[in-house]
């Protein structure tokens, strides 16, 4: 399932003022926060400049929002080193995406940035 167009839209439009104000400007060179999303998931990541193969960049997984269009809420995730999902259980807010974003931003647990 995907996401309704006005839930996307909206989506799109807090992610992209989230990412474009988490790394400063003058830092993209090096790191950038962009999100993606497929079907009903919305992923957050952070990408850096290799220090390995500089003109490569590693993408690293910081949260994943999955959206359940029978109910209208939304569910939580972080990624292991393996890039691997895990549902995340702090919190019991589902059905609002800015809060959801917000525990990602305060990341209380240390689980998303740590």
């Amino acid at each position: 399932m995907n996401l309704p167009e006005s839930t996307k839209k909206m989506v799109e439009v807090k992610l992209a003022k989230y990412c474009g104000d988490v790394v400063s400007e003058h830092l993209h060179n090096i790191a950038k926060l962009n999100f993606s999303i497929t079907k009903n998931k919305v992923s957050l990541y952070e990408e850096r400049l290799s220090r390995v193969y500089p003109p490569f960049w590693v993408k690293i997984y910081v949260a994943q929002f999955r959206y359940e269009g029978d109910t209208g809420d939304w569910t939580l995730y972080w990624a292991d080193r393996n890039a691997k999902w895990h549902m995340y259980t702090e919190t019991e807010l589902k059905t609002n995406f800015d809060k959801l974003l917000k525990e990602v931003d305060e990341d209380p647990s240390g689980i998303f940035w740590g």
